[in-house]
């Protein structure tokens, strides 16, 4: 993984007349195209003043967890802890929101603006054990690049 260039190409997404959503769906489908084990790229956002969170642009099979309680699942609690969550193997998370018998491997990064969490970066791999630092360098990065627009 070259962060530096995977980071211009963010970096150049953020920076096109897209759309705000077409950004979003951009970077999803760049991170998706580009990173061999990222098997679903999707954001959830903070649906009004619900506590819950509501899927938006996503790339990969379609899920049926398209509304997420705060505190169930690794996104739900992400809404809650406001922290990095990395799962190498979601067999062994009581808390875990199953998105399909194929996903292994789970990494959810929170989005903030102003201090707030709006929502989060997730995504899904079919590979277990597979998140490293890097991959956390880079959403992180992602998510500091989306707050400008978002």
């Amino acid at each position: 993984m070259n962060l530096a260039i995977l980071q211009q190409e963010v970096d150049a997404i953020i920076a096109s007349k897209l759309t705000k959503e077409e950004k979003l769906q951009a970077i999803c489908d760049f991170l998706e195209s580009e990173i061999s084990y990222y098997d679903w790229v999707g954001f959830y956002f903070k649906n009004g003043d619900k506590e819950e969170l509501k899927l938006a642009q996503f790339t990969g099979e379609p899920t049926e967890h398209t509304i997420i309680p705060f505190g169930k699942g690794i996104c739900g609690q992400v809404a809650v802890s406001n922290k990095n969550f990395v799962v190498q193997d979601v067999t062994a998370q009581d808390n875990y929101i199953s998105c399909g018998w194929k996903v292994k491997s789970e990494i959810v990064i929170p989005i903030f603006v102003n201090g707030e969490n709006i929502g989060q970066i997730d995504i899904d791999s079919h590979t277990a054990n597979t998140f490293t630092a890097k991959d956390e360098d880079l959403l992180e990065y992602v998510c500091e690049k989306l707050s400008t627009i978002l």
